[in-house]
């Protein structure tokens, strides 16, 4: 069953539409603190179709998730109370608790040690929605948590846009021809880390 390169070839279209600069930067706005799907799958095919505005795209996604975090970090900071059951439905809520009680020991030793953190969690999709969370719990001082988003979050869409341009249309052609099996592959990841995060 053919699942990952029916919906690459889909963004691949959307990447021509007049509106896909706006949607880009909406799925960046919402993976930063909910959405659980990364911008990726707009801003690859996107420059795939665009390759000399990579730096462009790559901005847009960038500025779409430093402003998801806000909203991450705000819900934290005055909602977290009310959504721990929501949270925990989820799954979300004990691996939340626990990076909050790191986060919270770094913020008063050291706020710039939570900042490596977030540096670290912009390569990881689920992490990073849950950094923002914690941050706003903890009251992690804003500069360091902007600048923990900006780089962590920065180097991840940077790098993936930059691959792109530079790959042209050999990268497309790989990324096309094995999509599917990529898909699959990270699917079955997330779902192994899922579990042992479960089991732990």
């Amino acid at each position: 069953m053919k699942i990952f390169r029916p919906l690459y070839e889909r963004a691949l279209a959307w990447a021509g539409n007049p509106l896909a600069e706006i949607w880009l930067a909406a799925l960046s706005f919402f993976e930063a603190f909910i959405f659980p799907v990364a911008p990726e799958i707009m801003l690859a095919p996107m420059t795939l179709a665009r390759p000399k505005k990579w730096w462009l795209f790559a901005s847009i996604s960038l500025a779409g998730s430093l402003a998801g975090s806000f909203v991450g970090y705000a819900l934290g900071h005055y909602a977290f109370g009310a959504l721990k059951p929501l949270l925990a439905s989820i799954g979300w809520l004990p691996h939340l608790e626990a990076l909050v009680r790191e986060l919270g020991a770094d913020a008063q030793s050291h706020p710039w040690k939570a900042f490596w953190l977030l540096v670290a969690a912009g390569f990881v999709p689920i992490p990073l929605k849950v950094s923002t969370w914690a941050c706003g719990i903890v009251g992690m001082p804003i500069v360091p948590f902007t600048a923990g988003m900006f780089i962590g979050r920065g180097k991840r869409v940077f790098l993936v846009a930059g691959a792109i341009r530079l790959g042209g249309e050999r990268a497309e052609r790989a990324l096309h021809k094995h999509i599917e099996t990529a898909g699959w592959v990270i699917s079955a990841l997330i779902v192994a880390l899922v579990a042992w995060l479960w089991l732990r």
